[in-house]
């Protein structure tokens, strides 16, 4: 298979992260975590815009709210903020709290999130000073519109990728300490997920090989998306076999997340980070085309 990688302009992040593509307004949002930025990649304009969340950093996700074209969800430190944001403006400004979690967990952030297909926040933390592997201090946590915060699952490393399958009724979930994807049965009418299974393994025999697993997607016909940190590779694997269909290369390391976007919803927007000193293009959001498969639309917070 012969695809195409190449970057998009003006989409550099230290620490690029939570790609969402809107259907609506033909954009890729995603952040730069570190900095606290937001940045929105114009489809028709193919022209890149970037906002300072004013007196915030760390930004790590940001999911359009429904009903309301400037409000968007966004993970500062532990909390779940709605920030106002016109999608040009060089600063945008926190409107208010939606929540809080484990505000007694100095160390720890949000990390990943995403919107089930019914609108759920499914968001999840990490510890950021100190190991993380060694301090499982994370959980994942479940909101629903009316306000109630419940927890997914605790003792979690790096909360990351996440992933639905309506038909296949499955969630797929990534903490990234345990070098492994994990699917569990998932309940579309109630939000409950049970019976955790691994279906895909990173994880290698010496510790200096283990490629960690960051973000994930899924096609339409139900393959998973996995990229890794350090690993300059993002896997295209069967979950009902555990087969890696694909290795799709890039040309820096440390691969953050992916999401499939485009009006077509066949292209895949890869994001990356430039930590610990990488060499240019590290940090770069790049584009995928001619993997002949298609994604869906990301869903706005309900």
């Amino acid at each position: 298979m012969s695809y195409k990688v190449e970057p998009l302009p003006d989409s550099y992040a230290g620490l690029g992260e939570g790609p969402h593509w809107d259907e609506a307004r033909q954009s890729l949002y995603f952040v730069d975590l570190e900095a606290g930025s937001l940045l929105r990649y114009d489809y028709k304009q193919n022209k890149t815009y970037r906002t300072q969340i004013e007196g915030e950093t760390p930004a790590g996700f940001v999911l359009p709210v429904e009903g309301n074209a400037q409000e968007f969800a966004v993970g500062c430190g532990r909390r779940v903020v709605i920030v106002n944001w016109d999608g040009v403006s060089p600063s945008a400004k926190v409107v208010r709290t939606l929540f809080e979690v484990q505000s007694e967990l100095k160390a720890n952030r949000l990390n990943d999130a995403k919107t089930d297909p019914r609108g759920r926040l499914f968001a999840g933390t990490m510890r950021y000073i100190g190991d993380e592997f060694e301090h499982r201090h994370g959980e994942l946590y479940k909101w629903e519109a009316g306000g109630s915060v419940s927890v997914v699952k605790s003792d979690v490393g790096i909360s990351n990728g996440l992933a639905w399958d309506e038909k296949a009724k499955k969630f797929y979930y990534i903490d990234t300490t345990d070098y492994e994807v994990k699917s569990y049965d998932y309940n579309f009418d109630t939000g409950v997920a049970s019976n955790p299974k691994v279906i895909y393994n990173l994880r290698k025999t010496s510790p200096k090989d283990h490629i960690l697993p960051d973000g994930m997607t899924i096609d339409t016909e139900g393959n998973i998306y996995v990229a890794t940190f350090n690993g300059a590779t993002i896997y295209k694997v069967n979950p009902s076999t555990g087969k890696v269909l694909l290795e799709i290369k890039l040309p820096t390391k440390q691969i953050t997340s992916v999401a499939f976007g485009g009006p077509n919803l066949d292209i895949l927007y890869v994001t990356t980070a430039a930590k610990f000193n990488q060499p240019a293009p590290a940090g770069t959001t790049y584009k995928v085309t001619g993997l002949n498969a298609k994604g869906y639309p990301g869903v706005s917070l309900k």
